[in-house]
């Protein structure tokens, strides 16, 4: 069995006193978190913050006391560990790489579970809301 691991993060902003959530929408249709492999002699944190910004040209600064991770195989042969931190964003100029995605951008705490078609990305979600304090209920 090969494994795979990918980092990346929950990325948060506020805007007018309101929380907001960067989604992206992967080349296979599905929307969730950035993330991305990990690199040879890369922390977890520094994954993360490259792979955002590959992906988004977002910046962020991790908050390492949220992690979760979430393992699941995404074909035969492969079981692949993701790990998601919370990344709060240090600048604001979005801008997709149309190789990496098809889509990005900021939805608001009530519509961005809306988008997610996997459980695990929903628990993901669902657990940062929690540890940031939100009531999404």
């Amino acid at each position: 069995m090969k494994k795979e691991k990918s980092c990346g993060a929950v990325v948060i902003k506020k805007e007018n006193d309101e929380l907001k959530f960067l989604i992206i929408r992967q080349t296979d249709g599905y929307w969730g978190f950035p993330k991305g492999h990990v690199e040879e002699n890369e922390t977890e944190e520094e994954t993360s913050i490259r792979e955002i910004k590959e992906e988004t040209n977002i910046d962020v600064e991790i908050d390492n006391k949220f992690r979760k991770v979430i393992t699941y195989s995404p074909k035969e042969g492969v079981i692949k560990d993701v790990v998601f931190f919370i990344g709060k964003a240090i600048s604001d100029d979005l801008k997709i790489d149309p190789n990496e995605l098809l889509e990005a951008k900021w939805v608001n705490t009530k519509d961005a579970k809306d988008y997610f078609k996997y459980q695990e990305t929903i628990d993901v979600y669902e657990e940062a809301l929690r540890y940031l304090g939100v009531n999404y209920g």
